[in-house]
């Protein structure tokens, strides 16, 4: 053997490792999912192993699946808006700021990412809450009534997961900023152009990337989510990770919940690589 074909197939021997680790970590499980989510399922016999079509036939044709998935990726779509219009002017301020300012700012922003999914939804659940501080502002103030809560309602989800998701909008623009040279920005200010037009036509076409990069993480992680939807959304506002997680545990009906499971992760692969090959051919010279 050359020693031109050993140095070719050295990155191959090399990253077998981490494949290996990938494949038995992720791969197997996943496999295993795809099995099951063929086998039947009786509620006298449980699990009944073979090949059926069945369990995804039900899900794709009836209407109470279409809506859990329509509101799933509604309220994918609505968070993933609210951070681009958060996360973008967050990330550009803070580039903007100067020392110590910039390092206590990034750890506020950045300090969510640092405390356990279910501490701050718990948290949100006392603030949205019927008793909660919200609440009780606004009958002190006269606002309201009586009790006000969004526990169990599309918008106290929608609210808890972008203050769990925004950080990573913010991380996105944030490395799309710094590409832009400042030096830019002031010789277009030197040159008569206003601060607006300065944001509109030089920083903002350069931050789009982050903002759609960010934007790719953002809906993936909220279709996917499960702490957040089932603590605020409770039983009576399903979103996908939770209805498989009942079907698995409460009715046990596994292969039923494995099809669910694949389902998401089918759709969830188709969205993000055509909007990966959307951001790739829409900005591929920025990229360059």
């Amino acid at each position: 053997m050359s020693a031109d074909s050993t140095s070719d197939r050295r990155p191959y021997w090399l990253s077998a490792p981490g494949l290996i680790l990938f494949v038995s970590l992720l791969g197997t499980p996943l496999l295993m999912t795809f099995i099951l989510s063929f086998y039947g399922f009786d509620f006298t016999k449980g699990i009944q192993p073979g090949f059926t079509l069945a369990n995804y036939i039900e899900v794709l044709s009836d209407s109470y699946f279409h809506r859990i998935f329509g509101r799933t990726f509604a309220i994918s779509l609505a968070v993933t808006l609210i951070c681009a219009l958060l996360g973008a002017p967050e990330a550009y301020i803070l580039s903007r700021m100067h020392n110590p300012w910039k390092s206590l700012f990034l750890i506020v922003i950045l300090g969510p990412l640092l405390i356990s999914v279910i501490v701050r939804t718990l948290g949100w659940a006392l603030l949205i809450g019927g008793k909660g501080m919200i609440s009780e502002l606004l009958q002190f103030l006269h606002i309201t009534d009586g009790p006000f809560s969004l526990m169990f309602t599309t918008t106290g989800m929608i609210v808890a997961l972008v203050h769990v998701l925004v950080p990573f909008m913010v991380l996105s623009v944030w490395a799309s900023i710094q590409r832009i040279d400042p030096q830019v920005e002031d010789a277009a200010l030197t040159l008569g152009a206003s601060k607006m037009t300065v944001l509109r036509r030089i920083v903002l076409p350069q931050i789009m990337p982050g903002v759609l990069s960010g934007s790719l993480i953002v809906f993936a992680l909220t279709a996917s989510a499960f702490a957040t939807p089932s603590i605020i959304g409770g039983r009576r506002l399903k979103v996908v990770a939770t209805t498989a997680y009942d079907e698995y545990l409460n009715t046990l009906n596994w292969p039923l919940g494995a099809a669910i499971a694949l389902l998401l992760l089918v759709a969830n692969v188709a969205i993000i690589m055509s909007y990966n090959r959307f951001i790739e051919q829409r900005y591929a010279k920025i990229f360059e």
